[in-house]
């Protein structure tokens, strides 16, 4: 295969939805106060020294109570209100170093979906929805037992975050 020859890998996500009953305010504020409100720079926790041990302890203070910490706010409600959309979108980078190793040792292409997103929106009936995609449907293409089970893994740890922040 030469490099003008990509090779394409079909797979299909399966996307998550949690309707919940508080406002989209109270659910930011929910997901933030598990997460953190400050995002983390992954740059800024590699510069810890050398050894695994030590970077683990770099990254843990970070950790919130669901396992989770923030990377990343994307504010689409904030520009989309321009073409005449009149929503409220954020778009949530949140992970773990700790837990992405678990799934990255057994294959390091699992790094294009970790960390994991979520979308959170406000809905017309006065609630909010909380939205992401299984993070083992888009890490697992090829078996890869190892890589399932820890990806699984991901995958609760994450329903039970959103199940958390989105109940009432």
């Amino acid at each position: 295969m030469s490099t003008s020859d990509p090779l394409e890998t079909r797979f299909e996500g399966v996307r998550v939805r949690y309707a919940s009953k508080k406002s989209y305010d109270e659910l930011v504020a929910a997901l933030l106060a598990d997460i953190g409100e400050r995002p983390v720079s992954l740059d800024d926790l590699a510069k810890a020294p050398n050894s695994w041990e030590s970077y683990q302890r770099q990254v843990e203070p970070y950790v919130g109570p669901s396992g989770f910490m923030l990377f990343k706010l994307f504010d689409h409600g904030a520009w989309i209100t321009k073409a005449g959309i009149d929503r409220k979108v954020l778009r949530v980078v949140l992970g773990n170093p700790l837990i992405a190793i678990t799934m990255l040792r057994h294959d390091v292409s699992a790094g294009l979906f970790a960390p994991v997103e979520v979308l959170l929106t406000d809905e017309e009936d006065d609630g909010s929805s909380l939205t992401y995609v299984k993070p083992s449907s888009l890490m697992v293409i090829q078996q890869n037992p190892a890589l399932l089970s820890a990806a699984q893994e991901l995958d609760a740890k994450l329903a039970a975050l959103a199940a958390k922040v989105t109940s009432s």
